[in-house]
């Protein structure tokens, strides 16, 4: 009997998110870059904002991605104390540059450096930027005519994360698997929804938008900073969109588990708002999902057949972002052990919270308060 309701919670676990009227697992929210050729596109009208620390190593890649977008394109950096060379590669680069200064109290650093440079742009559009993500020929352009096509005041993309490494290519694509599970597209992009979802690393902004919800003050401290943000624009009215894209690329790196971990850890307890209650149910939920169908498989007929219909629909969930980014279909099989290690790495999100870290990136840690 033990075995079948072990099966039977896995069955219903999976199915259930592929028959969630929202199907987060589906891949429908795509942007592509224009591909008008010989066009020359003017962007007097944007304002790129680029907080960077200690990005000297692939700062350069980013703006010659930006320049090739088009003309009148204005860029600022803002170096949020970088320990390298970032700020002079950026200068040469032709970016302009800005030092975000001290970090006060009750900021994270990200925010407070987008906010010393938010109080110089003029123009009606602002583009956030992560150092790392190089947009591809025609992605502004593309992200500009939606953003006013489609009567929108906030754009973001999902970049596309680099995928050379074995722990790339085994753990970035269930990153964002399981982004999308946690902040269904369909949800965040619906208007008539109060639900909001944002990736961070390319997000192009009305600035009246962003003046209306008083600028970045309204969350300086929010560590998941992107879904705050587009909380704050359809709190105030707006209408956003979020969607995975191949026209934008990260370059960072993450060579090892060590580094996919820390980044991980970083917000993975956050996202769970601090709670144990959740993360005791986020664990039994992931256990249940990921090795009930396996343990089925040693039982009696009823549970092996539940079992493997489980099993059937987790890798069909998982199918269609791999597809999206060209993986071969064999690494389906590896779900188990990749739920296992975002299970493991979001314990130590709440070990490290618990010992009084709210988080700890690039040499700064938060505390709580």
């Amino acid at each position: 009997m033990i075995w079948t309701l072990t099966a039977l919670a896995a069955c219903l676990i999976w199915f259930g998110v592929l028959v969630l009227p929202w199907q987060a697992w589906r891949v429908r929210e795509v942007f592509d870059a224009e591909q008008e050729v010989g066009s020359t596109r003017d962007f007097a009208d944007v304002t790129v904002l680029i907080p960077a620390r200690d990005e000297a190593h692939v700062i350069a890649h980013t703006l010659a991605a930006l320049h090739a977008q088009g003309e009148n394109l204005r860029v600022l950096v803002i170096d949020d104390a970088s320990g390298d060379d970032t700020a002079a590669i950026a200068r040469q680069a032709g970016a302009e540059t800005l030092a975000a200064g001290t970090l006060p109290p009750g900021w994270a650093g990200k925010l407070w450096a987008l906010e010393q440079g938010r109080r110089s742009v003029e123009t009606p559009l602002v583009l956030l930027l992560d150092a790392d993500i190089a947009l591809q020929p025609g992605a502004l352009a593309g992200l500009r005519r939606k953003l006013r096509e489609e009567k929108l005041q906030l754009v973001s993309l999902m970049a596309e994360l680099r995928m050379h490494s074995f722990w790339e290519r085994l753990l970035m694509p269930a990153f964002v698997y399981f982004f999308k599970l946690l902040y269904p597209f369909r949800l965040a992009n619906n208007p008539r929804s109060r639900f909001a979802a944002a990736a961070g690393g390319c997000i192009l902004l009305d600035t009246a938008m962003l003046e209306r919800i008083g600028g970045f003050a309204c969350l300086r401290d929010a560590l998941i900073d992107d879904c705050t943000l587009a909380a704050r624009v359809k709190q105030a009215g707006g209408r956003s969109w979020l969607g995975l894209s191949h026209a934008a690329r990260s370059q960072r790196a993450y060579d090892d588990l060590g580094s996919i971990w820390a980044m991980v850890a970083r917000t993975a307890f956050t996202q769970l708002h601090y709670s144990a209650a959740l993360l005791l149910v986020c664990s039994v939920l992931m256990v249940a999902a990921f090795w009930f169908p396996l343990l089925a498989l040693a039982g009696p007929p009823l549970a092996r057949a539940l079992g493997a219909a489980a099993l059937l629909a987790m890798f069909a969930a998982y199918w269609p972002t791999l597809r999206y980014y060209r993986r071969a279909p064999a690494w389906t099989l590896m779900l188990p052990v990749i739920g296992t290690l975002y299970l493991a790495m979001t314990w130590s999100s709440a070990l490290r919270y618990w010992r009084g870290e709210r988080s700890r990136w690039k040499g700064r840690v938060y505390r709580r308060t």
